[in-house]
C-alpha cells in the first residue's frame, strides 16, 4: 500500500532555522505568520473565520531519521518517541494549534506559530473546545504545571541524523 500526500499550501513564519524555534505554539517566543493556501482550496475557508483557533497539520520537511528512544527539549531523561513531541519520527507529520488572526482569499494568518518557514501545510482543521474536551488527563513525565515550554526553545538535539 502506497499513501501519498499533497500539500495544500505552504506555511511562512520568521523561523528560518530549527535551532532556536519556540518548541509548542504556547511558547513566549511564538510569533506571528501565514499559510498560502493553494488558490484551488480557497473556497474550502468559507467560514472558517468564525474560529479563533486552528490546528496546522503539515510536513516536517527538515526532520532527521527517527530514533525509538530521544530526549526531548524539556526533559534531561530519555523517552519513548511517542511519549514525546519530538520531531524526528517514523511519519514526520506536525501538529500545531494556533490563533486565527484573519483571512484575506488564499491567504490565512495566524498568531503562536512554532513552525519552520516554508514548511509544507498537509491540512488544517478549526479548533473546538468541546470536541477535544476530556477528564482525567495525565501527562506522563510532563508535569501538569510546566510552565518552562513558555520560554523553551529547540536546541541542537534533534538536528543529527541517526
Amino acid at each position: 500500500m502506497q499513501i501519498t500526500y499533497q500539500p495544500i499550501g505552504i506555511i511562512h513564519s520568521p523561523f528560518t532555522e530549527l535551532s532556536g524555534m519556540p518548541i509548542q505554539p504556547t511558547g513566549e517566543n511564538s510569533a506571528r505568520g501565514w499559510i498560502d493556501l493553494d488558490p484551488k482550496f480557497a473556497e474550502g475557508l468559507k467560514d472558517l473565520d468564525g474560529f479563533s483557533h486552528i490546528y496546522l497539520i503539515y510536513h516536517l520537511h527538515e526532520a532527521r531519521p527517527f530514533k525509538a528512544i530521544v530526549t526531548p527539549f524539556l526533559d534531561a531523561k530519555e523517552h519513548g518517541l511517542f511519549a514525546t513531541r519530538a520531531p524526528n519520527r517514523p511519519n514526520p507529520i506536525g501538529l500545531s494549534l494556533v490563533r486565527l488572526v484573519g483571512i484575506d482569499q488564499n491567504r490565512i494568518h495566524v498568531d503562536q506559530i512554532d513552525v519552520l518557514d516554508g514548511t509544507p501545510l498537509l491540512d488544517l482543521k478549526p479548533f473546538i473546545p468541546t470536541f477535544e474536551a476530556t477528564e482525567d488527563i495525565r501527562t506522563g513525565w510532563v508535569p501538569a504545571s510546566n510552565d518552562s515550554v513558555k520560554n523553551a526553545r529547540a536546541d541542537h538535539r534533534f538536528l543529527e541524523d541517526a
